[in-house]
């Protein structure tokens, strides 16, 4: 743990394994209630001094843990390959697109502007700044886990704000290695903390409650951030809250069934299935459907699951046997209640991979909405195809949950593409484009995916407050 600028060990500690292969890599602190306790007092004490800081002197120490990333790339690349199970291409990728976060708010951090505005009565003058909201409690998951630090931490530190990270107990040492970047580049004691924990509850219970903590970010289950928000909303704490998707992706019947099965293959089996943005349901005409089904069974049964270290390897493990059994179930009820397994369905246990924790690259046809699959959000390597038919309100039929992150369409018609982004109930709607992400454009969702949005110049406004003067003169 790192608090105010110390390094706590001499602590009770747990596990972290790789899932790829069920060894241990190590062992972090179990914080105690104290730990919980001296974190938020660091941050809060520290807050004085540095919402004073010019935003040129936070710029300039973002600028340098963002060079701190970018030379030591390969190695969190590494790290998280071993924490997590992806890819040791997907990993570098999101090391990358996480430093990019600190390049982004680092040059935010200098356009944080007011205002001046004019008032009906000549002896007055009203003037407009933006503040820091004060301490900020960051919660991220395992699936990202250096990325969504970033995502998080760099806007706060760039308005002003201290903050107290608390990383997904699967993916600590990931977390470590970020606050080592953090301390290195500068940053004063107190501003940056994190805190490890097994069992999580009574972090965010703390975060939550404690007067001192003004602000929370979270990313993970719907189901917990409704429990966090609804803590947080009864000590009127700010909230951003990244949560759940059961995204659709529409192929029109003027699209390339085989291009679009193409693309959706490759957000569909990117870290596993293991995304807020994956697509869920996957609807595609029935004219299409056999050459759609036929390419991504093609696709898919080309993935080669393994230690992501290998270069081989372009499927990784699931998170924990927890994550394995959900999908499972959600595969064996498909196929109890009438859907077709084209490819896959079961755990992969040949050789070395039955150390870990991998689960075939599968996909599922005639998925219907009495299976569970269709309602509930996979995280994992499983494609559920929906066939539509000339008469059916394929966009209505995608907009038929209570999730609303993100959605996939294809088609070749301008028209179309216009017509189905205004009436998809969707905050990312990736048109042709299986990656409409960036650290420039804002990112969450609606419905029960979430509150606020995540990088862009929205980004650091969910770490300000306005406020307001108006003076007699």
């Amino acid at each position: 743990m790192y608090i105010n600028g110390e390094w706590l060990s001499d602590r009770p500690t747990f596990a972290v394994t790789n899932p790829a292969t069920g060894e241990a890599l190590g062992a972090v602190p179990d914080c105690s209630d104290a730990d919980i306790d001296q974190a938020i007092a660091a941050a809060h004490s520290a807050f004085d001094s540095w919402k004073k800081t010019t935003a040129y002197e936070r710029s300039r120490l973002l600028y340098r843990a963002w060079e701190l990333m970018i030379q030591r790339k390969q190695a969190l690349a590494e790290l998280m390959t071993k924490e997590q199970g992806k890819p040791l291409k997907a990993s570098l990728n999101e090391v990358q697109y996480g430093a990019d976060f600190l390049q982004w708010f680092a040059e935010q951090a200098k356009r944080i502007q007011g205002e001046t505005i004019p008032s009906a009565r000549e002896n007055q003058r009203f003037l407009v700044h933006r503040v820091p909201v004060g301490v900020v409690g960051a919660i991220t998951p395992w699936n990202y886990p250096i990325s969504m630090i970033t995502r998080k931490l760099a806007p706060a530190l760039a308005a002003g704000c201290t903050v107290i990270l608390k990383p997904a107990e699967s993916t600590p040492l990931c977390a470590r290695a970020m606050m080592e970047i953090f301390a290195e580049a500068g940053f004063p004691a107190g501003v940056v903390n994190a805190i490890t924990v097994q069992q999580p509850a009574r972090v965010g219970e703390a975060f939550c409650r404690d007067p001192r903590v003004r602000k929370l970010t979270f990313t993970g289950s719907t189901e917990v951030g409704c429990q966090l928000n609804a803590d947080a909303a009864r000590h009127m704490k700010r909230v951003s809250m990244e949560l759940g998707g059961h995204a659709p992706a529409i192929v029109f019947p003027d699209a390339d069934p085989v291009h679009a099965a193409k693309g959706l293959s490759l957000v569909k089996f990117l870290n596993g299935g293991q995304a807020c943005i994956s697509p869920n349901r996957i609807y595609v005409h029935e004219d299409h459907r056999e050459a759609f089904v036929a390419e991504l069974v093609s696709r898919a049964e080309r993935l080669q699951a393994g230690n992501g270290l290998d270069s081989t390897t372009s499927l990784g493990p699931l998170i924990d046997q927890r994550a394995l059994d959900k999908v499972n179930r959600q595969v064996k009820d498909a196929v109890a209640k009438g859907a077709t397994l084209e490819t896959g369905g079961d755990r992969l246990l040949n050789g070395e991979l039955a150390r870990g924790c991998f689960y075939a690259p599968t996909v599922l046809s005639g998925v219907t909405p009495e299976m569970a699959i269709y309602r509930e959000e996979t995280f994992g390597p499983v494609a559920p195809v929906i066939s539509y038919r000339d008469g059916d309100d394929v966009l209505a039929m995608a907009n038929d949950t209570a999730y609303g992150l993100a959605a996939y369409v294809y088609t070749d018609r301008l028209s179309t593409a216009h017509r189905a982004f205004e009436a998809l109930n969707f905050g990312i709607i990736g048109i042709n484009d299986i990656n409409p992400t960036s650290a420039a454009a804002p990112f969450g969702g609606m419905k029960t995916s979430g509150l606020g949005r995540e990088g862009a110049e929205e980004g650091i406004d969910e770490y300000l407050e306005t406020k307001l003067g108006g003076f007699a003169i």
